[in-house]
């Protein structure tokens, strides 16, 4: 733009007037010039390696061959390259043993395709009820935990329970309530024969709540861990 002309006067612009009406510093323009002007190569600061990616993957073959064991992470190759002298780094190793597939096979996971082989839908209420909590924020009270029981027939919610602790005994009031509801009242074995289907969580798996429920004669049916 400093060596275009004015269409008016013919004049050329100039480094000065377009730097000023562009509040750019001149010293700016003259030290990008300066640097355009000249042929820079950048390189990866730091000390150079004294090998190449070829040698020192011929290195990891060469350790991994002597390794007693079958199979090593990029770790164990790491650590014994710098035992034998040959420092880099743990990166660089493993790009180069992934590059020329030298990982140690991961173990794959065995476990059924399905394991859920029943149902957790009965044909009638009250035979199965679910329990479970969950946390949520309040504008007054802050953090609240929510604890709920369900029907696993009909999906009814028999006992709604929200409390500041979770608590084993906070967990037990929606059990209470739906045991008061839809058993007849609060007392010893109301509930025989239905299960009380819940998570591994401290609050359900707690000695008072496991014994409150078997005192109404629920039988407990922890859920698949996960």
């Amino acid at each position: 733009m400093s060596r275009a002309s004015s269409p008016s006067t013919e004049r050329i612009y100039g480094v000065a007037r377009v730097a000023r009406e562009w509040e750019l510093a001149r010293s700016s323009f003259y030290h990008q010039r300066t640097l355009a002007g000249q042929l820079r190569i950048f390189q990866r600061r730091g000390p150079k390696t004294a090998w190449t990616d070829a040698a020192l993957t011929e290195k990891i073959r060469a350790v991994l061959a002597a390794s007693p064991f079958y199979g090593e992470g990029h770790r164990k190759a790491w650590a014994r390259l710098r035992m034998a002298g040959v420092r880099t780094s743990k990166a660089r190793v493993l790009r180069l043993m992934r590059e020329a597939q030298l990982l140690a096979p991961t173990r794959a996971i065995q476990g059924a395709e399905n394991p859920h082989t029943g149902t957790i839908i009965t044909e009638q209420p009250n035979e199965v009820w679910g329990t479970d909590n969950t946390a949520t924020l309040t504008l007054e009270d802050g953090q609240v935990t929510v604890f709920v029981a369900v029907d696993h027939c009909t999906t009814e919610c028999v006992g709604l329970h929200a409390a500041k602790r979770a608590t084993r005994f906070e967990a037990l009031e929606p059990i209470r309530q739906g045991v008061r509801d839809y058993c007849g009242g609060f007392r010893a074995e109301a509930a025989a024969g239905l299960l009380l289907r819940h998570d591994h969580g401290s609050q359900y798996l707690s000695d008072d709540f496991q014994a409150e429920i078997g005192f109404l004669g629920m039988e407990s049916s922890p859920a698949f861990v996960r």
